[in-house]
C-alpha cells in the first residue's frame, strides 16, 4: 500500500541516501588508486582489484536482490545491506595490507548490490501507481548523478585528507540511513522463507557474472585471451551461462525468475537498459582520463567539469516525472535522450589537445539533460507492468543489465582506444619525410632552437625527432578518444528502433491502469 505525506518523503529520502551510497562508491575510488597503491606497497595492476573485486561482487548480487529480498523480508535484508555497507566501509579504511582492503570491498560490494534494486523496490511500492513517473525520477537522481559525482568527491577528499577517508565518509551516512529505515520502512511479508534454496542456481549466478565482470574489467589489461586465466573464465562463463539458464527455467523455485521475461516492455526495458549502460559508463569512463592523460587536469578539475552536467540532470529529472504523470509516452522521451547523447558525443569528437574546460560544459550539459531523458523513461519501460514480488526481480535484473552495459562499453572502449591509437599512428607518420614541407618547417624549427641551446647537431637531430615523435603520440590519442566519443554516439542513435520493441507506454496512467 503506498504512504503519503511526510513518510512518503522520509522514506523517499532514506533509499535515495542508501542508493547514493551504493553508486558513489562505485567510482569513488577510481581516483584514488596511485595514492592506495603507494601507501599499501601495491603495483599497479594488484591496486585495480580494488575497484574490480567491488564491481564483480555488487553484479552477481543484483539479480538476486529479488530473492533475497523475499527470503528475508524487504525491510530486513535492506537494512541488514546498509548495516553490512557500512561495517565494510569502516573495515576498508582501517585496512593496513591490500588483501585486506580487496577483502573488505567485496564485502562492501556483496551489501551495495543489495542496495539499489531494494532501495528502488521499496521507492516504487511506496508512491501511488499514478505518480510512478515522479518516484522514478527521484530514483534516477542518484543512479546517474551518484557515479558522475563519486570521482569528484574522491578526488577533493585525496587531495585534501588521505584516501582512507573516502571510506569512512560512508560511516554516518549509512547510520542515519540505518534509523530512517527502522522508524519508517514498513515491514514486507517473507514469502520464500519456506520454499527451498536454490543453491545450484546461486553458485552458478555467481560463477556466471563473476567471471564474465572480471573478463571485462581486466581483459584489455591482461591482453584479453593471451592470458590463460581469461581463457579459463570465458569459458566459465560460457558453460556457466547455459548451466544457469537451463537450471532456473527448470526449477520451481529460481534464484532469479526468468518468467518476468514474458512482459514484452520488460524485456524490451532489459536490452535498452543495455545500451544506455554502454553511454553512461562508457562516456564517463572516456572523459576523465582524456582530461587528465592528455590535457593535464587533475582528477578534482575533472570532476569539477562534470559537475554542472550532473545539475542538468538533478534540474530535468522533476520535469521528466512530470511528463509522464500527465501521459507523454515514455518512448518519445527516451528518443529525445537518444538524440541528445548523439549530440553531445558529436561534440566531444572535435575536441583538440588545446580543449579548455569551457569548452565542455554545454556538450556535457546535453549529456545531462539526455540522460534524464534516458533513465526515468527506460526504467519506466522496463518496470512499470510488473506488480507485487516481480517488483524486486525486475529491479534487480535491470540494474544488472545497466551495469553490465557499462562493464561491456568500458571494455569495449578500451580496446577501441588502444587499437586506433595503432592505427592513427601509423598513418600520422606516413607524413614524417623529407618530402612534406610542413614536417620540414617544423622539424628545421625544432634543430635550429636546440643547436641554439647549445646542443650539437647530432644530439639537436635526435631532439627535434623525439619532439614530434611526442607530437605523433598525442595527436593519435586524440583522435582514438575522439574516435571513442563518436563510437558511443552511434550506438545510442543505433539503439533507438530497440526503443520501440515495447508497446507504446503513455506515462503513468496506463501503469495505473494495470495495477
Amino acid at each position: 500500500m503506498a504512504e503519503s505525506g511526510f513518510k512518503k518523503w522520509i522514506i523517499t529520502i532514506t533509499v535515495i541516501i542508501a542508493s547514493l551510497l551504493e553508486l558513489i562508491d562505485t567510482t569513488i575510488v577510481n581516483v584514488s588508486i596511485p595514492q592506495i597503491q603507494g601507501n599499501l606497497g601495491a603495483t599497479i595492476t594488484d591496486a585495480a582489484w580494488v575497484v574490480t573485486g567491488y564491481s564483480v561482487a555488487n553484479v552477481i548480487i543484483l539479480p538476486m536482490s529479488g530473492w533475497l529480498s523475499s527470503f528475508f523480508g524487504r525491510k530486513n535484508y535492506f537494512l541488514t545491506s546498509i548495516i553490512v555497507f557500512t561495517i565494510a566501509s569502516f573495515l576498508c579504511g582501517n585496512a593496513s595490507s591490500l588483501t585486506e582492503l580487496v577483502g573488505f570491498r567485496i564485502l562492501q560490494g556483496l551489501a551495495g548490490g543489495g542496495l539499489l534494486s531494494t532501495s528502488q523496490a521499496i521507492l516504487i511500492e511506496t508512491w501511488p501507481a499514478e505518480q510512478l513517473g515522479t518516484a522514478t525520477a527521484l530514483f534516477g537522481l542518484g543512479a546517474v548523478v551518484g557515479p558522475t559525482i563519486g570521482p569528484t568527491i574522491g578526488g577533493y577528499i585525496t587531495d585534501h585528507a588521505a584516501w582512507r577517508w573516502i571510506f569512512y565518509v560512508n560511516i554516518p551516512v549509512g547510520i542515519l540511513a540505518s534509523i530512517f529505515t527502522v522508524m519508517y520502512v514498513k515491514v514486507t511479508s517473507r514469502d520464500g522463507k519456506d520454499k527451498p534454496i536454490d543453491w545450484w542456481g546461486i553458485a552458478l549466478l555467481a560463477i556466471t557474472v563473476g567471471s564474465l565482470q572480471t573478463i571485462l574489467e581486466k581483459g584489455e589489461d591482461e591482453d584479453w585471451f593471451a592470458t590463460t586465466y581469461i581463457i579459463v573464465l570465458t569459458c566459465a562463463a560460457v558453460i556457466g551461462l547455459l548451466l544457469f539458464l537451463w537450471r532456473e527455467l527448470s526449477t520451481d523455485h529460481p534464484i532469479v525468475n526468468f518468467k518476468i521475461m514474458r512482459h514484452r516492455s520488460f524485456s524490451a526495458g532489459m536490452v535498452t537498459s543495455f545500451i544506455l549502460g554502454v553511454g553512461l559508463y562508457g562516456s564517463q569512463f572516456v572523459f576523465p582520463v582524456f582530461c587528465q592523460n592528455l590535457l593535464g587536469f587533475s582528477a578534482q578539475q575533472t570532476g569539477e567539469i562534470l559537475l554542472p552536467g550532473g545539475l542538468f540532470t538533478i534540474m530535468m529529472m522533476p520535469f521528466v516525472g512530470i511528463m509522464l504523470n500527465k501521459g507523454l509516452p515514455a518512448q518519445f522521451m527516451a528518443v529525445g535522450g537518444m538524440i541528445l547523447f548523439f549530440v553531445f558525443s558529436w561534440f566531444m569528437s572535435g575536441s583538440t589537445l588545446a580543449s579548455g574546460t569551457g569548452d565542455f560544459f554545454w556538450p556535457l550539459a546535453i549529456r545531462g539533460i539526455g540522460l534524464s531523458l534516458l533513465f526515468v523513461p527506460l526504467t519506466t519501460i522496463a518496470i512499470g507492468g510488473l506488480k507485487g514480488a516481480e517488483i524486486g526481480q525486475g529491479t534487480g535484473l535491470n540494474n544488472m543489465m545497466r551495469q553490465l552495459g557499462g562493464s561491456f562499453g568500458i571494455a569495449g572502449l578500451n580496446t577501441l582506444i588502444h587499437i586506433r591509437v595503432a592505427t592513427h599512428r601509423n598513418n600520422l607518420l606516413t607524413n614524417i619525410n623529407p618530402y612534406n614541407n610542413y614536417f620540414t618547417d617544423r622539424y628545421n624549427a625544432l634543430l635550429h632552437g636546440f643547436m641554439a641551446k647549445g646542443k650539437s647537431f647530432f644530439d639537436a637531430s635526435k631532439m627535434a625527432y623525439a619532439a614530434i615523435d611526442g607530437t605523433v603520440n598525442k595527436q593519435s590519442t586524440l583522435l582514438s578518444y575522439n574516435d571513442a566519443y563518436i563510437v558511443v554516439g552511434w550506438v545510442m542513435l543505433a539503439a533507438i528502433p530497440l526503443i520501440f520493441l515495447a508497446p507504446i507506454v503513455k506515462g503513468q496512467k496506463a501503469v495505473a491502469d494495470s495495477h
